[in-house]
């Protein structure tokens, strides 16, 4: 047996002081990475060799990598090469599309555990016109209001609830170039230039370290136009918006979910079809039933996650809530996650330290200044007044996930150090 660590995350800081301290390479890049690795199923060199090759010819490792990626379709040598980003000063409603891609890591700046200031986004599409005045005198509001009731004993995390998502986030991202190459894309093509400019930027921070691993970057008609085309073939629908109805609801699950976990189990402990495993789980009593389910958490740590047998159970809820539990329920991101925009008339959450505290009147006065702003908005560009809505506002949102992630849900968001507005989502779910 021989393994060999053959990279790891350094500090562009440290990278670039070891290039003002040393000859000139060109090396310094996660291509030859990519390169050495697209060359292991048809080469018998070994693979510390292939990477010594690459680095020696990096040149030559690039245009192997394009013709890999472009001309044999095999996007996977990407995923090899991996980059860190610090993201700042964008907005929480920005942070929202950046944080819709699964295979990637993000951390984010908590507006539980630290007290806001005032830095806002006015997004391009109201900057310079009219609406622009209404737009940041609402969220000046927000904000006073915000630092108000801070100092009247209203802890940040529920104080929070009455800021915009036009909001100034920070995050810390991680990703392969596979999945920036989407992530490209995607963003080139949305219809909000702030988005278009994190991803422009990002683009020009990565494309000259590995021209060659990010290859289909640009805007494009599949992620122009299909949702746009879809939306305007739903119009003859005619249908207005109705009231938020349940906050959670049970849409669909798998039919006879126990009978369907128990046959998993069978066949993952015997030789026997799937279909006679889930005859025998049909025949077994309620307690052995019972008595096979609990051995799988029998030797269950704090760390462990169900087995994986768990994830032939599926359940879809359609749940209402608010943009402050969103952005806690979207960090599952190996659930299915479709949402629609923030909508005023699904009403707002409003915590309960706030009503207790009879600061809920006011706090209702600000968010019909800001319903107010948002129809005026609204009819000049509907995603643009997304942005003055508050983290109290609701919206509908289709999530779909199997019995395993649901065990991994309920145990991180019902524990009683989780955020109060997700534990009780979690709890309904």
């Amino acid at each position: 047996m021989k393994i060999l660590l053959a990279g790891y995350n350094v500090d562009t800081d440290v990278l670039a002081d070891l290039k003002r301290t040393s000859h000139p390479r060109q090396d310094v890049t996660p291509e030859t990475i990519s390169a050495s690795y697209a060359r292991i199923s048809r080469d018998p060199r070994p693979i510390d060799e292939l990477r010594k090759l690459a680095r020696a010819e990096v040149e030559k490792a690039r245009k192997s990598n394009a013709n890999i990626i472009f001309k044999m379709g095999h996007h996977s040598i990407a995923e090899h090469a991996v980059f860190n980003f610090d993201i700042l000063g964008v907005s929480r409603l920005a942070l929202e599309e950046l944080e819709k891609f699964r295979l990637c890591a993000y951390t984010e700046k908590s507006q539980r555990y630290q007290k806001l200031e005032n830095d806002f986004v006015i997004p391009e599409e109201i900057k310079g016109f009219d609406l622009e005045k209404d737009f940041v005198e609402t969220i000046q509001k927000q904000n006073k209001f915000y630092h108000e009731i801070i100092e009247q004993g209203i802890e940040p995390e529920d104080a929070r609830y009455v800021t915009s998502l036009a909001t100034q986030a920070q995050l810390g991202q991680t990703l392969n170039a596979r999945n920036l190459e989407f992530i490209f894309r995607r963003f080139a093509s949305h219809p909000l230039a702030e988005i278009r400019r994190i991803g422009k930027t990002m683009y020009d921070l990565v494309q000259p370290i590995a021209p060659s691993i990010i290859l289909f970057a640009e805007a494009n008609d599949f992620d122009q136009k299909t949702y746009g085309e879809l939306k305007t073939k739903t119009l003859k629908l005619k249908t207005k918006s109705k009231e938020a109805g349940p906050e959670v609801e049970l849409i669909d699950f798998t039919a006879e979910p126990d009978q369907r976990l128990l046959a998993a189990l069978l066949h993952s402990s015997t030789r026997l079809t799937f279909a006679e495993c889930s005859r025998q789980a049909g025949k077994m009593s309620p307690k052995e039933k019972k008595e096979l389910i609990k051995t799988c958490f029998k030797y269950a740590e704090l760390y462990d996650r169900p087995l994986r047998e768990f994830e032939y159970v599926d359940l879809t809820f359609n749940v209402v809530l608010s943009a402050a539990c969103f952005g806690q329920l979207k960090r599952h991101r190996m659930a299915s996650i479709i949402s629609q925009p923030y909508d005023p008339a699904l009403g707002v959450t409003i915590p309960e330290a706030i009503t207790k505290a009879g600061l809920d009147k006011k706090f209702k006065c600000i968010v019909n200044i800001t319903n107010k702003t948002f129809e005026k908005i609204s009819k000049k560009n509907p995603l643009a007044a997304q942005y003055v809505l508050t983290n109290a506002h609701r919206k509908r949102v289709l999530i779909k996930f199997n019995a395993r992630e649901l065990y991994h849900i309920s145990r991180l968001r019902e524990d009683k150090h989780a955020q109060w507005d997700i534990q009780r989502i979690s709890a309904q779910m």
